[in-house]
């Protein structure tokens, strides 16, 4: 019977590097959260989700258990905070003001261009949600 290995079990794996962990998070897992992040419209409670997503995934990674009761240990947000890579926010941002960057150095005849820098002509009806870039 073929085993099926879940991305939470080999981040979780003691049998895995803390470095090969980190790589398989860089490649596989963030590549997932951040696809079309270009064009979300991020609110805080949105926000708040990703980073704490992100610091479960972490800890996933930097848990570790203790020699002598096996139990394990609890991580603080400081342990997490050592790692060196920006959070995935800011990550989300930058990639947005790349797009907005790009976007505006297209030409006048194409749609984006138009979308960013046009106003609409007619009146939102009552009660819709404001838009948002």
């Amino acid at each position: 019977m073929l085993a099926i290995i879940q991305v939470p079990d080999l981040l979780s794996s003691s049998l895995l590097s803390k470095n090969l962990k980190i790589k398989i998070y860089g490649t596989i897992v963030l590549p997932v959260v951040l696809y079309g992040c270009r064009t979300w419209s991020l609110t805080l409670r949105e926000e708040r989700r990703i980073r704490v997503f992100e610091n479960w995934v972490l800890t996933k990674i930097f848990e570790t258990k203790d020699e002598v009761t096996w139990e394990w240990r609890k991580l603080h947000n400081e342990v997490i905070d050592l790692y060196s890579s920006p959070n995935v926010v800011q990550v989300i941002k930058s990639r947005k003001i790349r797009l907005a960057g790009a976007v505006a150095r297209m030409g006048e005849r194409k749609g984006a261009y138009r979308v960013l820098v046009g106003k609409p002509e007619e009146k939102r009806p009552l009660r819709r949600p404001r838009r948002r870039w």
